[in-house]
């Protein structure tokens, strides 16, 4: 689907107060593009009180265009992970974990992520068998990632994530925390199946984009970085699938 227009964000953090909050975001993204994408962090808490509120806020625009979602660290918080889904779904949201999606011409596929840390600085299986437990997360995520990536047939592949996949991203914040915001192993299958775009959320103070060893665009759609750095536009960023290029932007002002 040559031309077809992305809007994406993530890091909502809908709380149970949200009420009439989002709603005008979500009108905005369907007056400008024809598919929203959101990276995780939905809600505050993973509530199905906050899923709740959420579903009510997106509920009309998702019967006018496609809604693709992941979730984030804050929506397993409560471990009604599942009942988030199930309420997101019953309004229209399709919630990816490692399948994919098509649209026309473009392929979707989205994991949560995990952390880790970046290049030669990421963490390896060695030692405490909890320190294997957690490397062994981020690997099952990775190899969710590539295992959707492979069995999409569409023109374009577009990632969804709510870790980082690459450390140009999330540089703004604080080094300590960084192998907490994402892994390089999420990086490899976007190289390998030469995904055209990947979004994730997480690093609230990170960068606005970057690329993978391969060139792959970056794009960090956490709202709180959106909203600091375009204060008067919408909390979208918003990218043109047009046949071997791409057009990007933050929402029009």
């Amino acid at each position: 689907m040559p031309g077809t227009r992305l809007a994406a964000v993530g890091d909502l953090h809908v709380t149970r107060q949200s009420h009439g909050v989002y709603a005008p975001l979500f009108a905005a993204a369907a007056e400008k593009a024809d598919i929203l994408l959101l990276c995780g962090d939905l809600t505050d808490h993973g509530t199905t009180e906050e899923a709740v509120v959420l579903a009510a806020e997106i509920g009309r625009v998702a019967r006018t265009m496609p809604i693709l979602a992941v979730l984030g660290n804050h929506d397993v918080e409560a471990g009604q992970e599942g009942e988030v889904r199930r309420i997101l779904g019953e309004a229209g949201v399709i919630v990816l974990d490692g399948d994919g999606h098509e649209v026309g011409e473009v392929g979707f596929v989205g994991v949560k992520g995990f952390c880790g840390g970046f290049g030669r600085r990421t963490l390896e299986p060695w030692g405490e068998q909890a320190i294997k437990m957690f490397v062994r997360e981020a690997l099952d995520e990775s190899l969710k990632l590539e295992s959707g990536l492979a069995k999409l047939r569409t023109r374009h592949r577009v990632a969804l994530l709510h870790y980082a996949p690459i450390e140009g991203t999330v540089e703004g914040e604080p080094h300590e925390i960084y192998p907490f915001l994402g892994s390089s192993r999420l990086e490899e299958p976007l190289n390998r199946y030469e995904v055209a775009v990947a979004f994730h959320g997480h690093a609230h103070r990170g960068a606005l984009e970057g690329k993978t060893r391969n060139g792959v665009p970056v794009y960090n759609v956490a709202a709180p970085l959106l909203r600091r750095t375009f204060p008067d536009a919408p909390a979208l960023r918003f990218h043109t699938l047009s046949g071997d290029e791409a057009d990007t932007g933050a929402a029009p002002r």
